[in-house]
């Protein structure tokens, strides 16, 4: 649960880390990105990945600051505790006069132990897992806590919506194609519309919604239990997920290489910026999964150096997919999901791997769609929790796995045009979740470790990024971005 201080796990290596963390942020929102950069225009969407992936970088080093000063803290209380413990099996004065004279001249010594205490190397050592929702109930107010668990629970809602509208969209595209009357996938400058014939007298859209009703079916009882991702099932997703990266990118340099490559974006096209920096946004999301993600490293001595090299091959990796995907294919034939593209008998040959590509998602997705699920529904109960109460068993097994359920399938059967679920979700919530959140929490928490620790006591994790320029300037980014996308829906609104 996201208040909680959790279980350090297993000890693994930085490097190690380095491959977890490429693996959560290089996910499935990276098979959107294509479209939008088609969409937007080569230069503008290199310039934008680039700048959103550095100020992504600086709110990620942001959060592992505010993780170090949390551990200070949660450290310094231990160590009170302890002495107070031992003051207390020490005492052996019965004269009350005493005891007052001795508390105050310990209370009188404190400060100064305190600093000489606090300096120790290892009080900012991060060693217990604590959450980000730990991280807002200690260093925000009241306020702050429910604003903090309202994005994260709008985002995971969002993160729902996707899920549940990939899975079938890829379902209806790959099976519709291949009972059609074209055997071999999307041909190319083929534009199919929901009302197409599927099977017989169903429309694609009704085909669509088959495969949602199945879908929620099998795996929305999830919600109403705990389920937990079991190591080899991270492997196995993983796995395919790489494989799946691979065969793409190699088909798309293959085909550009033989001088068969379809695409000619344009240099900037700013009607698709809005889809774009939504879709970036969420392809660079990893803050609110980084406690889970650093503490278990061994040594933490380079942790930002490893970050930053891990943020630099993302880049690469992004810029490879994305770039061999717009001068690969036509803008216009670019899919919401870029693994449908490679449905096309002429794209790939292999019945087998046309297959794979096309409903690799399902395979990602489905597993991922629980846990999201469960980790949405015990967020809206920490956040009506009230201390010592307890839910009744209705509320507790029905309620809350219900609205946690309903909306985002709602959502999914309205549309399945994921390049704005996607853009919507990152422009918004992931915003909150990407800058707001972590400019706060570094602000806050450094603050509340000058009150605490006195000052010119040092984060052994401290940001690089550690003027108050910086705050503020990821602060004025995010309002702009709000602004900014609201304006573009609006505009766009209005021109339909």
């Amino acid at each position: 649960m996201a208040g909680e201080i959790t279980e350090t796990g297993e000890l693994y290596s930085p490097y190690v880390g380095l491959v977890y963390m490429f693996n959560l942020i290089v996910g499935t929102g990276a098979l959107t990105m294509p479209k939008a950069f088609a969409t937007a225009g080569w230069l503008v969407s290199l310039v934008l990945l680039v700048f959103l992936g550095f100020m992504s970088f600086v709110t990620t080093t942001f959060v592992v600051e505010a993780m170090a000063a949390a551990n200070a803290q949660l450290h310094w209380k231990r160590m009170e505790n302890h002495q107070e413990e031992e003051d207390d099996d020490s005492s052996t004065a019965s004269d009350s006069d005493v005891l007052v004279q001795d508390n105050y001249e310990r209370a009188e010594k404190r400060p100064i132990l305190s600093v000489q205490r606090r300096g120790s190397p290892n009080l900012f050592e991060i060693t217990d897992r604590v959450e980000m929702g730990q991280m807002a109930s200690m260093f925000f107010n009241k306020v702050g806590v429910n604003l903090f668990y309202f994005c994260i629970i709008i985002y995971l809602y969002g993160d729902l919506a996707i899920y549940a509208a990939a899975v079938p969209f890829s379902l209806m595209q790959v099976t519709c194609s291949a009972m059609g009357n074209d055997s071999c996938g999307v041909e190319a400058d083929t534009k199919y519309n929901d009302t197409d014939r599927c099977w017989g007298p169903l429309r694609r859209v009704d085909a669509y919604r088959i495969y949602l009703a199945v879908f929620t079916l099998l795996l929305g009882p999830f919600t109403f239990f705990d389920v937990q991702k079991t190591k080899y099932l991270q492997i196995l997703t993983s796995l395919m997920r790489w494989i799946a990266f691979a065969i793409m990118i190699v088909l798309a340099l293959v085909r550009i290489g033989h001088g068969r490559g379809e695409g000619h974006p344009p240099l900037a096209d700013f009607s698709g910026v809005r889809n774009l920096f939504g879709v970036c946004v969420y392809s660079f999301m990893c803050q609110h999964s980084l406690p889970s993600l650093v503490t278990p490293v061994s040594s933490k001595r380079h942790l930002t150096r490893l970050v930053f090299l891990d943020y630099v091959l993302i880049l690469a990796f992004y810029g490879l997919l994305s770039f061999t995907a717009i001068f690969c294919f036509q803008g216009d034939s670019l899919l919401d999901m870029y693994t449908l593209n490679f449905a096309r008998c002429d794209i790939v040959g292999l019945a087998a791997v046309r297959f794979f590509l096309g409903l690799f998602p399902v395979f990602t997705i489905s597993t991922n769609f629980p846990i999201i699920a469960v980790t949405l529904r015990n967020n809206w109960k920490t956040l009506f929790h009230r201390e010592g109460g307890t839910y009744p068993w209705v509320v507790d097994r029905v309620v809350f796995p219900t609205i946690t359920l309903l909306p985002p399938v709602l959502v999914a059967f309205c549309t399945h045009d994921l390049e704005s679920l996607v853009g919507i979700t990152g422009a918004y919530a992931g915003t909150g979740i990407q800058y707001v959140i972590p400019a706060f929490l570094v602000y806050l928490c450094r603050r509340d470790t000058q009150l605490a620790f006195g000052f010119g006591t040092i984060n052994k994790h401290r940001s690089p990024f550690r003027h108050t320029f910086w705050v503020g300037f990821v602060l004025l980014w995010a309002f702009s971005c709000f602004l900014f996308v609201t304006a573009n829906i609006v505009l766009s609104e209005t021109k339909l």
